[in-house]
């Protein structure tokens, strides 16, 4: 029987499906190069600064669609809602979060934000009701991989890191978790990823999928 009785798991590309084939779509849909998006907004200096402000609840995201519009030379209009909004629910971790919830562990969100005005990326998701949790960085002014942001989901959910499995699809987010105690698990495919978390927290997730 495991001694780990939390889980913790990103949003966006985990509790969603991936995000980079909406972005290529975008980018397809706006006449972009593809990589557009990943040049101006993750390579680039000031589109890196812009991003992380944003997720630390610096910028709003009116601000980042204005820059980011700028960059790429697109309308700013609902961009990041334009961006993401082809996202769909991942309904293999989300029946796994259920099933761990009702085996009595607890599950908790840990987001970097994309600011939640004009478009909201979490709408219909529940988080508040669904999970025991809920920790969007910019609440807190700060982002993954910040060890105090963990550190605060940690205390929400009030348990220690050895008690606790960390799921993100960015593999640098996971080896921070790690750093700190946490079991990790980076997510690349849905199935693969529940069956980890069966093995990690000692309960069969895959029921009903």
């Amino acid at each position: 029987m495991s001694n780990r009785t939390g889980l913790i798991l990103d949003f966006g590309g985990v509790l969603t499906t991936p995000l980079l084939p909406v972005v290529l779509a975008f980018e397809q849909r706006e006449g972009l190069p593809q990589g557009a998006c990943i040049s101006a907004l993750y390579q680039d200096e000031e589109g890196v600064r812009v991003t992380s402000d944003l997720e630390r609840g610096a910028v709003s995201q009116s601000e980042w669609n204005e820059i980011a519009g700028k960059k790429l030379g697109v309308s700013p209009d609902n961009l990041m809602g334009r961006i993401f909004g082809g996202l769909r629910p991942e309904p293999l971790l989300i029946n796994a979060a259920a099933a761990a919830r009702r085996a009595g562990i607890k599950v908790g969100i840990l987001s970097n934000s994309v600011g939640l005005s004009p478009w909201d990326l979490y709408d219909g998701y529940e988080l508040e009701t669904l999970y025991d949790a809920v920790v969007i960085s910019e609440h807190y002014k700060m982002r993954k991989p910040d060890s105090a942001l963990f550190e605060a989901t940690l205390k929400a959910m009030d348990l220690s890191a050895e008690q606790c499995v960390f799921v993100d699809d960015t593999e640098a987010y996971v080896k921070a978790a790690e750093k700190l105690g946490l079991a990790g698990v980076h997510n690349r495919d849905p199935k693969q990823t529940v069956a980890e978390l069966s093995d990690l927290l000692g309960v069969d997730l895959t029921s009903g999928q």
